[in-house]
């Protein structure tokens, strides 16, 4: 019965602003403050306005930006960084510092004759020089490429307080295109400067080490061919100069 009322009714009765039923079973808003459910934004759910760091749970010395800004700054990472100029002046100052320092004065007082072949020390001494650029070179590309890696891994690995509880957070799309930009634009170029300088230093250094062993052999042909006698080393010629009766009247080879 009260449905037959209730499809007798007008239209214009049902849909009534008037009507203090209207719109309340299909309102939103009297649906949340009948529940007690507030209303969130749809950009807030999904974390648009939330800014990347604060939802990413590795801490902040171990994010790779924060280890990228860390790296570019420190001695001697930020050389790299620098322009070109200025990056050879720097390795070229401590190479030849290294060089003149403490390369020359071992390698004068503690060669034979050093005034004889003063050439030797001086080649031993660059040696040293360009060794030592080699290895702040070689040290340099391990950081930027320790870095680079985790900045263009789609992962990052991290430890919360220590070595026993490594745990490993995927990046967000918001992280990953603003870790890979860094990646391709800043850490890419300086691997590849160092690449290029540490083929440099292979050369230059292996050009050293021929000279050096060009000059070891020449040395050695000398005293041969002088024929002097070494005091505490054997040796035929002398020998026989002081006992010929020993080699029953055999000509030396300087005789021959």
């Amino acid at each position: 019965m009260a449905r037959v009322l209730l499809l007798r009714l007008p239209a214009k009765i049902l849909f009534s602003p008037s009507n203090p039923n209207f719109l309340s079973p299909t309102d939103p808003k009297s649906q949340n403050l009948k529940y007690g459910i507030p209303k969130v934004p749809l950009s807030s759910r999904n974390g648009s306005n939330t800014p990347p760091e604060t939802v990413c749970p590795v801490p902040k010395d171990q994010q790779p930006v924060n280890e990228y800004q860390s790296l570019s700054t420190s001695f001697p990472f930020s050389w790299a960084a620098c322009d070109l100029l200025e990056y050879c002046s720097r390795l070229a100052v401590t190479g030849a510092s290294f060089a003149l320092f403490f390369g020359l004065p071992v390698a004068w007082f503690g060669a034979v004759g050093p005034e004889s072949e003063p050439f030797k020390p001086l080649l031993t001494a660059v040696s040293s020089g360009l060794f030592v650029v080699t290895l702040a070179v070689v040290r340099m590309y391990l950081g930027w490429s320790y870095v680079g890696n985790r900045l263009l891994s789609a992962t990052v690995e991290y430890e919360e307080t220590g070595w026993y509880d490594g745990q490993i957070w995927v990046k967000t799309a918001e992280v990953l295109a603003r870790d890979r930009l860094l990646g391709s634009f800043q850490v890419k170029p300086v691997l590849s400067r160092l690449k290029y300088t540490l083929i440099t230093l292979a050369a230059s250094l292996f050009v050293c080490a021929f000279l050096l062993i060009n000059l070891e052999g020449s040395y050695v042909t000398s005293q041969g061919a002088g024929a002097r006698a070494i005091p505490g080393v054997y040796d035929d010629d002398s020998a026989r100069l002081f006992e010929p009766d020993a080699f029953c009247g055999e000509p030396g080879p300087s005789q021959l």
